[in-house]
């Protein structure tokens, strides 16, 4: 069996988004008797500077995984920047102008002439699409590549550099169907392997939702938001959704605000900014819904949280991804516009019983699809099928 390789452009205990499904697929693939490495960068995160070398290069062993980091050269920013803020603006970019945006992304050669050097030995597996590690990496060693591409319906990923690499790879594996699909249209049909495999969830969490209510002083009913207070979430829509919500309906109901960011708030929002891990699940608990907004999800961890422990969910309609799982689950509804989010939270708080009844349902779906387990045994198969 060929040592996996997950790639990556930062590593570490990052929380959320591919980072942290890159490092919890390969640490329990590592727990079921897999041999696991990581090759990634110096640098710290996605926040950082992608041209700065925060780790030390070399091998360490985190948590059962070998991680080999590679240390990052300069790279030309402001060219990097230029084509960054058109693709922002939805302005098309020139095939030369992809190809300054990937080059003057992250420059890691070390990285790639590691892949060059040792490209019989593993299988790797590159996760998210979007990054020059991916990108570069692919073509390298294609027929051994798996992508993890997190696929959002966006410019990015309709650039010509992405066709050129993901349709390279022996494998693409997807969290749902909806994101296969828009891999189809972008890309096209392909005699590729395609999969959808889903994402692993640590699913032994415990919630308590009298707890969470004593611990904060919180009565009544309300809804609860979990995440990054961000456009890119589209916590503004939200707000503005919130805020119309209760200056027309003038009730006690509240939402509950947990994670960072934009400070700019409703003032019927309560903003408890980052508790503990088991406090989160409480929360979500006591919630009479998790209202999650974006539009730009690939699997949504947040949702699956939200099941555990018992709470249905409300959706944005725009997004395939987590309308599809709602859509699955029956654990809960969705909205396209104000007047369905409206009549959407209304029905949820006057439906406590039916409420539950969704969370119960998705929990039963999360339990029955992304268990650890089972994901670790997909991975396993199409790994044995690749290499």
């Amino acid at each position: 069996m060929p040592t996996i390789a997950f790639v990556t452009p930062w590593y570490g205990r990052i929380p959320g988004g591919a980072e942290a499904e890159a490092r919890r697929t390969a640490e329990h693939l590592a727990a079921a008797g897999q041999t696991v490495e990581v090759l990634t960068t110096c640098i710290r995160d996605f926040h950082a500077d992608w041209g700065k070398n925060h780790h030390r290069p070399g091998t360490t062993n985190e948590n059962g995984v070998t991680v080999r980091r590679f240390k990052v050269k300069k790279r030309d920013k402001a060219a990097f920047d230029r084509v960054n803020l058109q693709l922002m603006n939805g302005l098309p970019v020139s095939a030369a102008d992809e190809q300054t945006y990937i080059n003057q992304m992250i420059n890691c050669p070390a990285l790639y002439q590691f892949i060059a050097d040792h490209r019989e030995q593993y299988i790797f597996i590159f996760i998210p699409y979007m990054f020059a590690t991916t990108h570069h990496g692919v073509q390298i060693a294609p027929e051994r590549s798996i992508v993890i591409p997190c696929l959002h319906d966006e410019i990015y990923a309709r650039m010509g550099i992405y066709k050129q690499s993901l349709t390279q790879a022996a494998a693409l594996v997807f969290h749902v169907e909806a994101e296969k699909r828009l891999a189809d249209s972008i890309f096209g049909e392909s005699e590729q392997v395609r999969l959808v495999l889903g994402e692993g969830v640590d699913t032994n969490i415990t919630a308590d939702a009298s707890r969470f209510r004593q611990k904060y002083g919180i009565e009544g009913a309300f809804a609860i938001y979990v995440g990054r207070r961000e456009p890119g979430k589209n916590t503004p829509l939200l707000f503005e959704y919130w805020t119309r919500y209760q200056n027309e309906r003038d009730n006690d109901k509240r939402l509950l605000l947990l994670g960072s960011g934009d400070k700019q708030i409703p003032k019927t929002a309560v903003n408890l900014g980052f508790l503990p891990r088991e406090d989160v699940y409480d929360a979500m608990a006591a919630a009479a819904v998790l209202i999650m907004p974006s539009v730009n999800e690939s699997f949504s961890l947040v949702l699956m949280e939200s099941w555990l422990a018992g709470t249905a969910v409300l959706v944005h309609a725009a997004c395939a991804v987590t309308k599809e799982h709602v859509q699955r689950s029956n654990g809960g509804l969705y909205f396209a516009d104000y007047s369905e989010f409206a009549a959407t939270l209304d029905y949820l708080f006057a439906h406590p019983e039916t409420a539950g009844q969704m969370g119960r349902s998705g929990k039963a779906y999360v339990l029955g699809n992304y268990e650890w387990g089972t994901i670790v045994g997909r991975y396993v198969d199409l790994i044995a099928a690749v290499g």
